[in-house]
């Protein structure tokens, strides 16, 4: 049940999260803020959310690791609804910076509470498991957002997403953790890392595919408007249902035969996903390119987050996990920004070919690396 009870509470907290991304850039404008602002407000949360997580080994050792992760969905939720009371940006601004590193310590245990329930030999099914509740989460928040604004207003929809991040604390609230569990924590850390050098290369290659996700987060809406493609929560939502039928079956084949077998087809996968979002000029292709993406991303995110936890003892899961998180964001900002560029210069449509193109250096870069360690 432990289990459950994590996969539901990350699930919420990625839900708010999502609900918030079309929504809280409409509330800066309200305040007043023009595009300048609302980058200054996306910027401001990754950089407290990354700053934290070298942190997060170092107070499992001071602290319950379960009352950690309840201390941050609390800081998560108290800020959702502080959001209402902002009068002007800059009060706006210091919420967000706090909602992050909130955010930045709650996405670190999930996960390593996760790995901690899952028997070893099952991580990968497992760790594929636990990501399924935050697909779906992900494909559904953008859309409860954008309707709780249009029926009601910003009161409702920040205080609604505090009530249901507080239900996200009374599920973790029940997580039950093992005595050996606590065990582990108690194993001293040397010191905070800013990065485990130990999950580099599975880190860095998270860092590649955050670059190819921001562009799909971040100008899929304009480059539909450009190509007169109407339906664009139906394409988030088959990228949703491709994952979640992906993790299901990507996972037990990990654990059996490691990650060879999903990280180049699902490079593959992705790539002929975003070649086809490239060339698409009707629905079909469009939906098609999500599922084709969908697949690839579906898979590879839990294989190297799994991998991540394995190349590290079983107490470091923190330090190994918030490098994995550090280096998806900022690739994912990263490549919002140099994507942006890109959109700037040539067009949104060009936009794809680049992602393709870093999903291609992906597979050029691990192919490498296991013919390097074949070698040796």
């Amino acid at each position: 049940m432990s289990f459950i009870f994590v996969v539901i509470a990350n699930a919420l907290v990625f839900m708010i999260f999502e609900m918030l991304l079309p929504t809280l850039p409409l509330f800066v404008t309200a305040l007043g803020g023009g595009a300048s602002q609302v980058g200054l407000v996306t910027g401001m949360f990754m950089l407290s959310a990354i700053l934290i997580r070298p942190f997060a080994g170092i107070l499992v050792t001071k602290f319950d690791k379960k009352l950690l992760l309840i201390f941050g969905i609390l800081i998560i939720a108290l800020s959702t609804g502080a959001y209402y009371l902002s009068t002007n940006i800059t009060a706006l601004l210091i919420i967000r910076l706090i909602h992050g590193a909130g955010f930045g310590l709650a996405t670190t245990y999930f996960a390593t509470l996760a790995a901690e329930i899952i028997p070893k030999e099952r991580r990968g099914e497992g760790i594929g498991y636990f990501g399924v509740g935050e697909t779906v989460a992900i494909s559904v928040g953008p859309m409860i957002g954008i309707m709780t604004l249009e029926l009601y207003d910003f009161q409702r929809l920040f205080f609604g997403g505090m009530a249901v991040l507080l239900l996200a604390v009374l599920m973790a609230l029940l997580i039950k953790r093992s005595p050996q569990g606590r065990d582990l924590d108690k194993q001293e850390r040397v010191k905070v890392k800013l990065y485990e050098k130990r999950v580099l290369f599975p880190s860095l290659l998270i860092f590649l595919i955050g670059i190819a996700a921001g562009g799909i987060m971040s100008f899929f809406s304009l480059y539909a408007i450009e190509k007169n493609f109407t339906h664009v929560g139906l394409f988030f939502l088959f990228i949703a249902a491709a994952s979640f039928v992906i993790r299901i079956i990507s996972g037990k084949l990990f654990d059996v035969y490691g990650p060879s077998v999903i990280l180049i087809p699902g490079s593959i996968l992705s790539i002929a996903g975003l070649v086809i979002l490239y060339m698409a000029d009707s629905d079909g292709m469009f939906l098609l390119a999500a599922v084709l993406y969908g697949f690839g991303f579906g898979a590879i995110f839990p294989a190297l987050q799994t991998w991540c936890m394995n190349l590290v003892g079983e107490h470091e899961h923190e330090d190994a996990m918030a490098s994995f998180f550090n280096f998806f964001d900022l690739g994912i900002g990263g490549g919002s920004f140099i994507l942006g560029l890109v959109a700037a210069e040539l067009s949104y449509q060009a936009i794809y070919i680049v992602a393709s193109i870093v999903y291609a250096l992906v597979l050029v870069v691990y192919i490498g690396y296991i013919r390097g360690r074949t070698a040796s």
